[in-house]
């Protein structure tokens, strides 16, 4: 009993060690390949080919089929992707993470010592100055760990105390639903698919579990990684609900109907497999994998609509408070991917200009026109401004300590940005304000003066269409006139203010009205400066945009 105690130990911890290294290793590869993530993402459209291979093509490089399936109910969940698209997604994703079995198989291979030697290697690069070297390294050393992990668990199958012990074991449990029971309630254990099909591989290899029982649990596997998505979509809107319990219909529908098919033709199976493969139990049960989630996706893809409807008319949908504020591109799920986390934040953020733009576009409407129309329309995009700055600002300080250090310059400056904009949103409610309290006075601007804020609000409009392409391409061709711009700016405040104390002083302009036309002057003088700081963001990841701009100006 203590030897099978010992053993048992020896694999929880290879069990351990190999978790980690797969973490690792995806970490390392998402973070190598942020950018391309975020390419493939931007790729998502309704071809169902095309999500399919997403799927596969993400899993493949976070190593998780479960943080692809959480990632994905983050986006419905954010409404930036529909039930068709996350469902094409999710079967892709079930094909990638068969690439983890296929890669425990090769432990049955002469390799895994020079394997192994990849976590020496990796850790040494972890030491080189490059961000890049470093995120190589990293993948390399979770590489290493992968089969430093398939050691410990392989040699916890040495002794035959443990070896009979499990032998036993599954000559009493060798009842098919009983198997995918075992296979359900391991993964959901472990909340890893790509481990438990390890550890059943791993365990076939030494002989301590038959093939065609190995099937059965790897079948169960496919199901009881959708515990991951379910917990996930607690608290989430109806389309993410429904999205996970697509994952499970998905898996539930493959699982049956490759039960059936195992349950009847077993034999034939099992024996085309060994003939295929032979002597190499590991193989067999890697490539059943494949073949599985390959099958069951070309059976169930063409009746995707079929799926979304059923999902639809299980999950009914719920009065929704259409006043209730959310975040339109970023959801707490994409935590587990910072790249596309990233990429989120930019959207949330270009939301958030088009917005603040919008009210600097109607703000004057009550000053120049007299007219109170959009009194409502900008007091729902301020709030919209207001709760995405407070919002999106907790979300980065979360992100944060996840990040690369170069998405993390990019979170500073995306801090700064939010602020910026937040201000910006202040002052066209201010600019509305101005209108809509000199209507309720009976106040007007003089003709001249009128026509001098137009000129400088039209200016100011300029700024915004640049500092905002600049910012949404990252392209920063267009700064140097931005700067020009801002200068004329602020010569034109100081031009129309002693244009209006020259009025005052000749009679053509009432005192009431100099602290209406001062105000409005100083908001869109601040207004430009901080346009500025938006614009230069791309180049000041530090929000330091200060010195930017007077270099810029030394050069005009």
């Amino acid at each position: 009993m203590w030897d099978i105690f010992i053993s048992v130990l020896a694999l929880l911890a290879g069990v351990g060690v190999f978790i980690a290294g797969m973490n690792m290793m995806g970490d390392g590869i998402e973070q190598s390949a942020g950018s391309g993530l975020k390419r493939l993402l931007g790729r998502i459209s309704d071809n169902r080919f095309a999500g399919v291979g997403i799927g596969a093509a993400v899993t493949a490089i976070v190593q998780s089929s479960s943080a692809t399936s959480v990632m994905v109910i983050g986006f419905v969940n954010a409404g930036i992707m529909t039930l068709m698209q996350a469902t094409a997604i999710i079967m892709g994703a079930n094909i990638g993470t068969t690439i983890t079995g296929v890669l425990v198989s090769l432990s049955s291979l002469p390799i895994s010592e020079f394997m192994a030697l990849l976590a020496f290697i990796g850790v040494m690069m972890t030491f080189v100055k490059s961000d890049k070297v470093k995120r190589i390294g990293g993948a390399l050393c979770g590489l290493g760990l992968i089969f430093v992990g398939l050691d410990l668990m392989s040699a916890a199958f040495k002794g035959p105390a443990i070896n009979n012990f499990f032998i036993d074991i599954f000559k009493v449990v060798d009842f098919p639903l009983l198997l995918i029971l075992i296979g359900v309630l391991f993964t959901a254990l472990i909340q890893s698919s790509s481990a438990a099909t390890g550890v059943i591989i791993i365990m076939a290899g030494t002989g301590a579990i038959s093939v065609q029982s190995a099937l059965f649990i790897v079948l169960g596997s496919n199901i009881g990684t959708c515990v991951t998505a379910a917990l996930a979509s607690m608290g989430a809107n109806v389309n993410a609900k429904r999205t996970a319990l697509l994952h499970l219909t998905f898996n539930v529908l493959g699982t049956a109907l490759f039960t059936v098919i195992l349950w009847v033709f077993g034999d034939f199976i099992v024996g085309t497999l060994q003939t295929l493969l032979p002597d190499n139990a590991q193989m067999q049960i890697a490539w059943f994998h494949v073949i599985f989630n390959v099958s069951t996706t070309l059976v169930l893809l063409p009746f995707i609509r079929q799926l979304v409807a059923l999902a639809t008319w299980a999950i009914k949908d719920k009065k929704v408070d259409e006043e209730q504020l959310r975040l339109k591109f970023v959801d707490d799920r994409l935590l587990t991917t910072p790249p596309v986390a990233i990429m989120q934040v930019q959207k949330e953020l270009e939301y958030m200009v088009s917005l603040a733009k919008e009210n600097m576009q109607n703000s004057f409407v009550s000053i120049t026109e007299g007219k109170e129309d959009y009194t409502q329309a900008i007091s729902k995009n301020e709030a919209i401004v207001d709760f995405t700055n407070s919002a999106v600002t907790r979300f980065l300080i979360k992100l944060s300590s996840h990040v690369s250090d170069k998405d993390e310059k990019s979170i500073g400056a995306y801090f700064h940005v939010l602020n910026d904009v937040e201000r910006i949103g202040d002052h066209a409610e201010n600019f509305h304000e101005i209108g809509v309290e000199m209507l309720q006075k009976e106040l007007t601007f003089s003709a001249e003066a009128m026509q001098e804020l137009k000129d400088m609000r039209d200016k100011v409009m300029q700024m915004f269409d640049i500092a905002q392409a600049a910012f949404i391409s990252g392209d920063a061709k267009d700064l140097v006139k931005l700067t020009a711009l801002e200068n004329e700016v602020d010569e034109m405040k100081r031009s129309l203010t002693a244009s209006h104390f020259s009025r005052l002083a000749i009679g053509e302009c009432r005192m009431e009205l100099s602290p209406y036309f001062s105000s409005a002057i100083s908001g869109l003088e601040r207004v430009a400066d901080h346009l500025i700081n938006v614009g230069y963001s791309i180049l000041n990841p530090t929000g330091s945009q200060s010195q930017a701009v007077r270099e810029s100006k030394i050069k005009l």
